[in-house]
């Protein structure tokens, strides 16, 4: 799994076509029009701080996506699939505000993971940042058999925030948290 980062993803969305967005003019410019009444500027695309510019990124990426030929999980809409009937070659694409997690099956030259991260970076200015070793607070450690998520250092922080003096002694137990009566299978 590889994660890619879209550079200032929100300034690369799209206004949809009729959508018409104000603001006051940022700090620097004159906020005073020579009539003495506020100056505002109209809004050519979509910027940091703007109400639902995340929303108006998803709706200038995911149509990219669908174009390119992914399907959009119904259970999750933030998740495509790919795949190449004549290869057996698989994308699964994971898209987490301005990053994008892609796992592949292959990514030798002409594979269909090097096909689609070129074209990505045809059209979009993205970085690879190489190998994912985090995900949404998950830790992600590889070996050639398996793939194991784990949330230690999230705890660790958890623990540290809201209990710096320590884990209190009464949950501090050696074995699972159950009465000591309970039937053996």
């Amino acid at each position: 799994m590889r994660r890619w980062d879209f550079v200032a993803a929100y300034l690369q969305g799209e206004l949809q076509e009729g959508e018409v967005v104000y603001c006051h003019a940022p700090p620097g410019y004159a906020t005073l029009g020579t009539d003495g009444r506020p100056r505002i500027c109209r809004v050519e695309k979509p910027v940091y701080g703007m109400a639902q510019e995340g929303r108006r990124w998803q709706r200038t990426l995911f149509p990219w996506l669908l174009q390119y030929g992914f399907t959009q999980s119904a259970s999750d809409p933030c998740v495509f699939t790919l795949r190449d009937d004549t290869t057996s070659q698989r994308l699964i694409l994971g898209c987490y505000v301005d990053d994008l997690f892609i796992l592949h099956t292959d990514s030798e030259p002409g594979s269909l993971y090097a096909r689609f991260t070129e074209a990505l970076a045809a059209r979009w200015n993205v970085e690879d940042e190489g190998p994912a070793s985090d995900l949404l607070n998950m830790e992600i450690t590889r070996s050639d058999k398996y793939v194991i998520l784990s949330q230690g250092n999230y705890i660790r922080s958890l623990v540290d925030t809201y209990m710096p003096d320590g884990v209190p002694a009464r949950f501090q137990r050696t074995h699972a948290p159950a009465a000591d009566d309970l039937p053996k299978l």
